[in-house]
């Protein structure tokens, strides 16, 4: 259970754990071998906020859990709801960081964009999660707690689950391992691995390794140039893990699970949004099971600062040339609708108020 423990002075998680390993963590209480079973089904498929609403374990025992446990939630600091349905929320943990998840709206259901991390170390120059750094990795249960709690609010069950909030997911990978074995566990949120994506800016040992997990959830690869410079200039882990790495990692994990990649894709005016840099990036890709996913960039000032380097959106005429280069040299291609704008729905927006409020 080493995942669980962030310090040496915390508690174990109880949220954050599978039944084997909840019936170990609750063994010195001496109880019935049933009990635990019935802690699980509250924690993970019920989405209990605290051992206070197990109401079927006696009082002494739910008084027991909150002591000597850690039980996380995300409680909901602030909410923010677009005229086109989704909904911002910013989530304040036990320790008191904050974290931020979105739930979008689409015509298959809604889909939740978790956080992995409190902040960000990757210092991509367009992202506001990693404007302050990165405090420290979300346990299991607190990534778990996200779904959970927007579930509760909405009234209603999220079936897909993207790993694109704050954070890096493959920098916090025992923990965001065991968060996909709880949500898809059929005991608990029994979602898909399929309906589960985890996005990544390019660790490749992260890859590699969750390769040979041979999971089945989609592995999203922020890439964002075609070119090596450009991207060790957008993206610093460029230059720990250049392109053709990257790519090779890709390939590997395509071949290993037989799950097509899906490129991220931010389209920024004069940067990356060339007819020549979609020609790049076609064969680049050529031959690769995958997808590309054009996004409308939002400038909102990231670990760098994109206004700094006078980086703003594409136009819809650009973004639409691109997409048809792509998809003429037979690259399987889409251009993301922009939920939530009216929202501050971009990752790191809304913690970025909460720390500098308005006058």
């Amino acid at each position: 259970m080493d995942f669980i423990l962030q310090r040496s002075n915390e508690a174990v998680d109880l949220r954050s754990l599978d039944l084997d390993g909840l019936k170990e963590a609750v063994a010195p209480l001496g109880l019935p071998a049933y009990r635990a079973g019935q802690m699980f089904d509250w924690l993970q498929a019920k989405g209990v906020a605290g051992a206070g609403e197990m109401t079927d374990l006696p009082k002494a025992l739910r008084g027991q859990l909150q002591s000597r446990y850690l039980i996380t939630w995300c409680e909901i600091a602030r909410r923010q709801e677009s005229k086109d349905g989704t909904v911002k929320y910013l989530f304040r943990l036990h320790d008191g960081e904050w974290i931020e998840s979105v739930v979008m709206r689409y015509q298959h259901g809604r889909s939740i964009c978790v956080s992995s991390q409190c902040g960000c170390r990757m210092g991509c120059v367009f992202c506001a999660s990693g404007a302050n750094g990165c405090a420290r990795g979300l346990l299991p249960g607190e990534i778990l707690a996200q779904v959970q709690a927007a579930q509760r609010d909405l009234g209603e069950p999220i079936p897909r689950v993207v790993l694109m909030g704050m954070g890096e997911p493959l920098d916090n990978y025992e923990n965001v391992l065991q968060f996909i074995k709880l949500a898809s566990d059929p005991r608990g949120l029994c979602i898909s691995q399929r309906k589960i994506s985890l996005s990544t800016c390019g660790i490749v040992p992260g890859i590699d390794r969750l390769a040979r997990e041979r999971l089945g959830v989609t592995l999203s690869v922020s890439l964002h140039a075609p070119e090596d410079k450009l991207r060790s200039e957008l993206m610093p882990v460029n230059r720990a893990w250049p392109l053709n790495e990257l790519l090779r990692a890709c390939k590997d994990y395509a071949q290993a699970t037989s799950r097509r990649i899906s490129f991220e894709y931010a389209m920024f005016r004069g940067e990356n949004d060339s007819r020549e840099q979609a020609e790049q990036l076609a064969a680049l890709l050529r031959g690769m099971l995958c997808h590309v996913n054009l996004i409308p960039a939002n400038a909102g000032g990231g670990a760098q600062g994109t206004e700094g380097r006078g980086m703003r959106g594409s136009d819809r005429e650009t973004i639409r040339m691109f997409q048809e280069i792509l998809a003429g040299k037979g690259i399987a291609c889409t251009v993301r609708r922009s939920l939530g704008r009216d929202i501050d729905a971009a990752c790191g927006q809304l913690l970025g108020k909460q720390r500098s409020p308005e006058p």
